[in-house]
């Protein structure tokens, strides 16, 4: 005996193909979903490689933290000679440091001159130290002169600035021969 093709009703098949339809379109709707998905964080990689490699926009307006302020230790004035010391110009210091020196890396024997202007450190042309290290971001850190005395400051780079062993989250006060990490580069303020 042979068995006869089962024929479906049409009202059978209509279900049949609203059930398909309905399973393609919801898959039409995931694969967009997962396209657009995928789209978005192809977008903020290429966002995030960016602002590594140029800096953040000159559009976008960052608002500026308040520094906070340190204040350079009190000194009593002698009663007799408050008024002359006042009137002369102040004298550098013996222990002022005068240039910013790598020590280690691919720059090694590099010195930056110090000046009143905070010298920029980074990947980016325009710093005043560029340094060619893998993990330094384009506008790494900053070090400047502060009321007589000098510090660092990570500009919220990807690897972050290092001060001797601790990492710095706020600008931080420096001495002569004080390493400063970036990376493989290390610097330090020397007389």
């Amino acid at each position: 005996m042979v068995a006869a093709p089962m024929t479906a009703t049409p009202a059978e098949a209509r279900q049949g193909l609203k059930s398909s339809s309905m399973s393609n379109l919801t898959l039409i709707l995931i694969k967009i979903a997962y396209l657009a998905v995928l789209w978005l964080f192809v977008l903020m990689a290429v966002g995030v490689i960016r602002t590594d490699l140029f800096g953040q926009s000159k559009r976008k307006s960052r608002k500026k933290k308040p520094r906070p302020s340190i204040r350079p230790p009190q000194r009593r004035p002698v009663a007799a000679s408050s008024s002359s010391s006042q009137a002369r110009p102040q004298r550098a210091r013996r222990n002022e440091p005068t240039v910013l020196a790598v020590t280690q890396g691919s720059l090694a024997g590099t010195t930056v001159d110090l000046a009143s202007q905070p010298i920029l450190i980074g990947r980016a042309p325009d710093s005043t130290l560029v340094i060619t290290d893998d993990y330094a971001s384009g506008r790494h850190a900053r070090v400047y002169s502060e009321n007589g005395r000098w510090f660092v400051e990570d500009l919220n780079s990807t690897n972050g600035t290092y001060l001797g062993q601790q990492k710095l989250n706020r600008p931080q006060p420096i001495t002569v021969g004080q390493p400063i990490r970036i990376g493989k580069t290390v610097l330090e303020l020397r007389k």
